[in-house]
């Protein structure tokens, strides 16, 4: 974790150059930066100290963590420190070709792997004596060549979700140097998995806690999901009375699901019970067997639920699961991480939307989610990006209209005024010339006073800021919109329109 090498480099132009030429790491290249602006998706700072002729970069982060960029779009932490980082790099000078090893591929096949690479490199240029050198005058010791691709592998696994470095301009993430690291479902499923253990052990404590902890029980319910045991039932069944506090929710049909797969026809008073507890449970849990129900008949009944909307796979649940129990357990880094590298799939490849059995069409839902997913998350930037794609494959006026509109809030809540006021501009030429049927009577519904009240609350904004003349402007449209909305809705936003008229004097 120390930089003491970095400071003898610095200090000394001999060992700079050695560093340089002919272990790539060179100083002078730091000055001239990468190739593009970059920042992490954490948001934490990035200290560029070196670069390599192939124009990767090597920044320092904030608890001292060194990571490499490519010029190819990837990157990964190499090392915990710089002094870390330049064992790695002067140890192991053909460092960027064993990415793809592990402790796991054992001595013999990593050993080759070097001996390969640095064969070829002899052929141009010498290194031996050179490493030599700088390691004496570093201080570092000699380490075996199995020791090192060891350090870089746990160094490449601890990049996710805290150092994922993101395009700063378009937002999107860099690929991934070496392995994959574990699917999301492991880490989002540990404190499930270890409060199951508890429940399982009877530890009345646990029983308590975590069937009134919200967030716990579900993620306890899902780790059951997939560690099934015929001894379960009672704490299912303890889990899924808790759950109907929060009414319809997924976990409680896996609940109800898990229950009557142990075919106890006891259990069907619980379950109607449940099913009863408000609308929305009711509808949720409809088809379930009425009282007089055969074991079975109840059997039947959850099997066929488990099977159409859970099983035993959790790499067979949408990623939408892990990622909202990240974030309700706190992992924002790891759900924020996860969301970006969908969405960027969802860039490069938009057959990711095609829709089953309509190969022409699109199902844009997964965008708009993703830009709620995001604006939870709080970062609005990554909720621009998805909305200003959903926005742009929007095919009726309606839908184009309403995704303007909410692509119209995100700019303004993120201060992006101008680009606010272009997309409400684009809102009023779909309202104007729609093209279809389908802002027919805009005027009397919802979307006739969100569009208005969107206009209002952007021309207060603007005025805030100073933007008198592009304010008085905006005021005028959206004045002229008010004055086509029926007379409820009008009524409705008579005091947002007073308060921008009176802002924009």
């Amino acid at each position: 974790m120390t930089d003491h090498a970095l400071r003898l480099l610095r200090q000394d132009r001999r060992l700079a150059e050695l560093a340089a030429f002919p272990f790539d790491f060179d100083l002078d290249r730091a000055a001239r930066g990468h190739v593009e602006e970059v920042r992490l998706a954490s948001g934490g700072p990035l200290e560029t100290v070196a670069g390599d002729d192939t124009g990767g970069t090597y920044f320092v982060c904030a608890d001292g963590s060194v990571l490499y960029a490519d010029s190819e779009g990837a990157a990964r932490i190499i090392g915990s420190g710089v002094d870390e980082a330049l064992e790695l790099v002067i140890g192991l000078p053909g460092w960027r070709d064993y990415t793809h090893l592990s402790p796991d591929d054992g001595a013999e096949k990593i050993l080759a792997c070097v001996a390969k690479t640095e064969d070829e490199i002899r052929e141009h240029y010498g290194i031996d004596e050179e490493r030599a050198e700088l390691r004496a005058a570093l201080g570092f010791p000699e380490r075996s060549p199995v020791e090192l691709v060891g350090r870089l592998h746990a160094a490449l696994l601890r990049t996710e979700p805290d150092f994922v470095l993101l395009n700063a301009d378009e937002g999107c993430a860099y690929d991934r140097l070496g392995p994959a690291g574990p699917p999301l479902w492991e880490p989002v499923l540990a404190a499930g998995r270890a409060d199951l253990a508890r429940l399982r052990e009877g530890d009345r404590t646990a029983w308590r806690e975590v069937a009134e902890d919200p967030v716990r029980r579900r993620v306890t319910l899902r780790a059951a999901q997939f560690d099934r045991a015929e001894g379960d039932l009672e704490l299912l069944r303890h889990l899924l009375r808790h759950e109907t506090r929060s009414s319809m929710t997924d976990e409680l049909r896996l609940a109800a699901v898990l229950v009557g797969l142990h075919g106890d026809t006891g259990d069907l008073p619980l379950l109607l019970e449940v099913r009863e507890t408000d609308f929305d449970t009711a509808c949720g849990l409809g088809g379930m067997p009425e009282p007089g129900a055969s074991a079975d008949e109840l059997r039947q009944w959850a099997r066929a639920l488990d099977e159409s909307m859970f099983g035993a796979d959790p790499s067979d649940e949408p990623v939408s699961t892990w990622t909202d129990l990240a974030r309700d357990q706190g992992m924002t880094n790891l759900a924020r991480v996860t969301l970006i590298r969908e969405l960027d799939d969802l860039f490069m490849d938009r057959s990711g939307l095609r829709r089953p059995g309509a190969p022409r069409a699109l199902a844009t839902a997964p965008l708009s989610g993703l830009a709620r997913d995001f604006e939870e998350l709080g970062d609005l930037r990554q909720a621009l990006r998805a909305q200003r794609l959903y926005a742009a494959l929007q095919e009726t006026a309606w839908d184009r209209a309403s995704a303007l509109h909410t692509l119209a809030r995100l700019e303004r809540e993120a201060g992006r005024l101008p680009q606010a006021a272009d997309s409400l501009a684009a809102v009023r030429d779909a309202l104007a010339t729609p093209g279809d049927d389908s802002l027919r009577g805009w005027q009397r519904l919802g979307l006739g006073r969100f569009i208005a009240e969107e206009h209002y609350r952007l021309t207060l904004a603007l005025a805030d800021a100073g933007r008198r003349e592009e304010a008085r402007a905006l005021l005028t449209a959206a004045d002229a919109i008010r004055g086509r909305l029926s007379d409820n809705a009008a009524t409705g936003i008579r005091e947002l329109a007073r308060l921008a008229a009176i802002r924009t004097e």
